[in-house]
């Protein structure tokens, strides 16, 4: 059974509005890349090395990084602890990689694995205790020791709609095509 339409006829309340808020965050970043070849969603339109493929990879990699988070905590971020003043040159190409299309990277498949992925939070946003709280990794951008599975799902949202922003901003200066108008 489509994981969807178990998510909205079962979700009520809270779980219904933060499976609502991330299903629109996800929809206009899926809109803003529509129509796209894959050389258009490789290009960099701007300073950044932001693309519109590589935002819906990163979208992907930050959300099922996060949804393993609730699941296992603290462990399953494989960066907890690291000195980012340290990271050898190969670390920091990997992640710069992961905000851009590589040759080969095909869009409709950066979509296709974003929607199995989307699909995996979904269900765990159905059956997860919200009020499960982790410790957070040692990182400089945390100011907070500890998320629980709400605050951790309601970054995933913030996190996607902050980037259908980034994105909005590469289609316009890309084909002058905008998401919301």
């Amino acid at each position: 059974m489509n994981t969807m339409a178990i998510t909205e006829t079962v979700l009520t309340g809270e779980r219904a509005d933060l499976f609502q808020a991330l299903a629109n965050a996800r929809h206009f970043l899926r809109f803003t890349v529509r129509g796209l070849s894959d050389e258009q969603a490789a290009q960099r339109t701007t300073d950044s090395e932001l693309t519109l493929g590589g935002l819906v990879k990163h979208v992907t990699a930050v959300e099922k990084q996060w949804q393993e988070f609730i699941v296992k905590g603290r462990a399953a971020m494989a960066w907890d602890g690291v000195d980012f003043s340290q990271m050898p040159p190969e670390a920091i190409e990997a992640f710069q990689d992961e905000l851009r299309m590589l040759p080969g990277e095909r869009l409709d498949e950066l979509l296709e694995n974003y929607a199995q992925v989307a699909a995996r939070t979904d269900a765990l946003l159905a059956d997860v205790d919200l009020d499960t709280v982790h410790e957070l990794p040692v990182a400089p951008w945390f100011v907070d020791k500890q998320w629980s599975a709400r605050r951790t799902l309601l970054h995933i949202i913030a996190e996607t709609t902050q980037h259908c922003g980034h994105a909005d901003i590469i289609r316009e200066s890309l084909d002058g095509q905008k998401t919301m108008g």
